[in-house]
């Protein structure tokens, strides 16, 4: 018991460290560069802490278990033939296989939680955001944030580039680590354009058109490959800025009811 009090004591502090180090890195940042908004309700400055202690520490008990059962699953269904010629893979293949086929699963899980009604549900909270800002990453429900993850983390299981061992988890860990950190990125209310480097890593414009309301929301599903959506079809990124972003479907104004709303059975059609 003591040991797990320890551990939760020791995740709040890193959390809460992570937390002031953003504040002080974007908060000046997007003063200097981002579009001027009328202040935020304290309420939705509450929420935005609250969803990133949420989605930092919610995750890690709700994947747990089935990244185990990935694990072995993977060791009974995965040919030995394919784990042997994965492992036999030079490390910078391995690492550039793992960052593809992850981004990859991270872009269908994404666009099917727009195109399919019931996953929409749960992802509309991410984008209730209607002034961008870089706690809008983590504005996210815990059961939309594991459903995406797994299905960037099934195919690596799946293709042996993760398993059960330490080697093996540290790939898609470092996978999320680098998706959670580059999020906060283009979620920031930056002004900020790059020129060619835009065809190669999604920047805050990319990221914000698909925040835009309504017009281009289906657009620009990527967390990290722009080329992605070129590849699927779904790219969009203009010379300007989307003049308004969030989402038309409604959202209950508590935090208990955002989180709990998605999981009432879903009102009947008229």
């Amino acid at each position: 018991m003591s040991e797990t009090l320890a551990g939760f004591a020791t995740t709040a502090l890193r959390l809460a460290a992570w937390l002031v180090l953003l504040t002080v890195v974007f908060v000046p940042l997007e003063r200097w560069f981002g579009a001027r908004h009328a202040p935020r309700p304290r309420r939705e400055r509450v929420h935005d802490i609250a969803y990133y202690l949420i989605s930092s520490m919610v995750p890690i008990v709700l994947l747990g278990v089935p990244t185990a059962l990935l694990a072995v699953l993977a060791q009974h269904v995965v040919p030995e033939v394919l784990t042997g010629a994965i492992a036999g893979l030079p490390l910078a293949v391995k690492v550039a296989l793992v960052f593809i086929v992850g981004e990859t699963g991270f872009y269908w899980g994404h666009r099917l939680s727009h195109e399919l009604p019931w996953l929409w549900r749960f992802h509309a909270l991410h984008h209730s955001t209607e002034h961008m800002n870089f706690l809008a990453n983590t504005r996210t429900h815990p059961v939309d944030m594991v459903i995406t993850r797994l299905f960037g983390l099934v195919p690596l299981y799946l293709l042996g580039l993760a398993g059960p061992t330490m080697a093996g988890t540290a790939a898609p860990a470092a996978l999320l680590v680098l998706g959670t950190l580059w999020g906060f990125f283009i979620h920031a209310n930056l002004r900020w354009r790059f020129g060619p480097l835009e065809w190669l890593v999604s920047t805050p414009a990319f990221h914000h058109w698909h925040h835009s309301r309504n017009e281009h929301i289906n657009r620009n599903y990527a967390s990290t490959l722009p080329v992605l959506d070129r590849l699927f079809g779904t790219y969009y990124l203009p010379r300007h800025w989307p003049a308004e972003v969030g989402t038309d479907t409604p959202q209950p104004a508590t935090l208990a009811g955002q989180l709990l709303d998605p999981l009432a059975p879903a009102p009947k059609a008229r």
